[in-house]
């Protein structure tokens, strides 16, 4: 392989990993595994390390891969919103995907137990199953919503059983609050691609419901998920401002037209930042809960 292939496939293997995004995923895992655990050990490395890169690439990388040709018509394609990997490296990103993901994969099944290999098994299964032919949950309206949010649930729940953590009943508010919270991340997102996605054939739940009826469905989802964190225990009760930056975000395109639903991308990139932001503030709510905890 050429240097100058070697660079443009880094490269491309970077955009495809979404680095934007990696801490939606790494963050999640660490967070709840330490304060399960309360030390730094190899599984909370391996499984932080994994779920920074290694799952993102695998997770984008097969779905770059497998949306190319919507891709190609799709103008906010080609930067940190995804790659256009050239066909010619399909294969080759595939297999570094498969190849990067495997050894963590083996360390973690070592690491844990069954009900461990369970969830990890089901967040990998989300991971193949919302791109790849045959299943391309991506084009199957609503469930594409559900399989989304699972690939930023499970890993918080994986970090949770391969610590043995108990469920209580505020741990599964906070659980359900997350996977309302993907929901409507995945949902609002897909409001930008209503006018491609319709074009190329590509059913999803912006498209049957329309963009304007998704936004709401969006804001609607994020506020149940907010609501879901008033009866837990302090500072939870201060979690549920953290839904209002992303209400805020998408309140002004609540109206918008399928027609014009791609203005929605100037929303979608203000979600991307807010994310930092909120994870910060969760940072600090998780430090003050820590220090509260007898």
């Amino acid at each position: 392989m050429s240097a100058n292939r070697t660079r443009r496939i880094m490269g491309a293997l970077f955009l495809a990993s979404r680095p934007v995004s990696w801490i939606n995923t790494a963050f999640p895992f660490a967070a709840v595994y330490y304060l399960t655990v309360g030390e730094i050990d190899a599984a909370l490395l391996v499984g932080t390390i994994f779920f920074l890169v290694p799952y993102n690439l695998a997770m984008y990388g097969i779905n770059d891969v497998f949306d190319y040709e919507s891709d190609l018509a799709n103008p906010r394609k080609g930067g940190l919103e995804g790659a256009v990997l050239q066909r010619a490296d399909h294969r080759l990103v595939l297999q570094v995907a498969v190849l990067t993901a495997v050894p963590f994969i083996i360390v973690l099944v070592l690491l844990g137990n069954p009900l461990s290999w369970l969830v990890l098994a089901v967040s990998l299964f989300a991971v193949a199953a919302y791109s790849v032919p045959g299943l391309r949950f991506k084009e199957k309206p609503f469930l594409d919503s559900i399989t989304s949010s699972t690939h930023f649930v499970s890993p918080a729940l994986y970090g949770l059983v391969l610590a043995g953590a108990t469920l209580t009943f505020e741990l599964l508010l906070l659980l359900i609050a997350v996977f309302l919270w993907g929901i409507a991340s995945h949902a609002f997102g897909a409001v930008q691609d209503v006018v491609p996605d319709r074009a190329g054939g590509i059913r999803s739940v912006a498209t049957v419901m329309g963009a304007r009826w998704t936004v709401r469905f969006a804001m609607a989802a994020w506020a149940v998920a907010g609501l879901l964190m008033l009866p837990t225990t302090w500072p939870g009760p201060l979690a549920a401002l953290l839904v209002l930056p992303y209400i805020a975000t998408a309140m002004p395109f609540r109206s918008v037209s399928d027609e014009e639903s791609e203005a929605a991308n100037r929303g979608w990139k203000r979600f991307l930042w807010i994310n930092y932001s909120v994870g910060f503030l969760i940072t600090l709510l998780l430090i003050i809960y820590v220090r509260e905890r007898p």
